[in-house]
């Protein structure tokens, strides 16, 4: 029995170190996207780069791809690519993504980003804490939101065409209550990612995934929450 305990004890605190580890990662990585957001809708060189006089998008679409690229190649590639090489990567990601926010700041009022930013640090962290602690298996719930997400996808292509307003605001709703969710589902599922006896390049490696995982269900959260508080300018 007291084995039992200690043993439940040790995987408990490898949780623990190991989900602070992905948060120390998550969030260097958002400070980062923050920082190169800011300098980049401020300085004017760098937003003439991105979204020329001339009404040219070809860079933004360039920069985006380029963010798709960076995902793909880190998730399909880590478990074959250094720590420090997918740590790398996912730095330049997140580089990437504070250009193309950039945007966020020229349509939003700096105010209005501050407070959906702190909305979305208290609902992601509630949330997170939830999927952290709660006993409850979250995969059956955290398959039924993957699809939902996937619908939401194609519902946003559809919608560029359509470009119908309610559309754009059930997609909005549903955006919110989706990473809502996800962040949840994604939080237990990184915990029970940590294994005592990873080596430390697995386990720095297991930790920068699920920091991407993560980092992308904040990202998109603020962004949904952005379009139903933020104010535009």
């Amino acid at each position: 029995m007291n084995n039992n305990l200690t043993l439940e004890q040790q995987i408990t605190q490898v949780q623990a170190t190991f989900i602070s580890k992905v948060y120390g990662w998550m969030s260097c990585a958002l400070v980062v996207t923050g920082i190169v957001a800011i300098w980049a809708a401020t300085t004017p060189a760098v937003l003439e780069f991105i979204f020329p006089a001339s009404g040219s998008m070809m860079t933004f679409y360039l920069l985006i791809a380029a963010e798709f690229g960076a995902v793909i190649y880190l998730t399909a590639r880590i478990d074959k690519m250094s720590a420090e090489t997918a740590g790398t990567v996912f730095l330049l990601y997140s580089v990437l993504n504070g250009l193309t926010l950039s945007v966020v700041f020229l349509m939003y009022t700096s105010s209005s980003i501050a407070s959906t930013f702190l909305v979305t640090a208290v609902t992601f962290g509630v949330m997170s804490v939830y999927g952290y602690t709660t006993k409850k298996d979250l995969t059956s719930f955290g398959n039924l939101v993957f699809m939902a997400l996937i619908g939401l996808v194609i519902a946003s292509v559809v919608n560029i065409f359509m470009q119908s307003e309610m559309m754009y605001w059930i997609i909005t709703y549903a955006g919110v209550l989706i990473f809502v969710g996800l962040t949840a589902y994604d939080t237990q599922k990184i915990k029970r990612m940590a294994a005592a006896d990873d080596g430390v390049e697995v386990y720095q490696k297991k930790a920068i995934y699920g920091a991407l995982t993560l980092y992308l269900d904040f990202v998109n959260l603020f962004l949904y929450l952005l379009r139903l508080l933020g104010d535009r300018k």
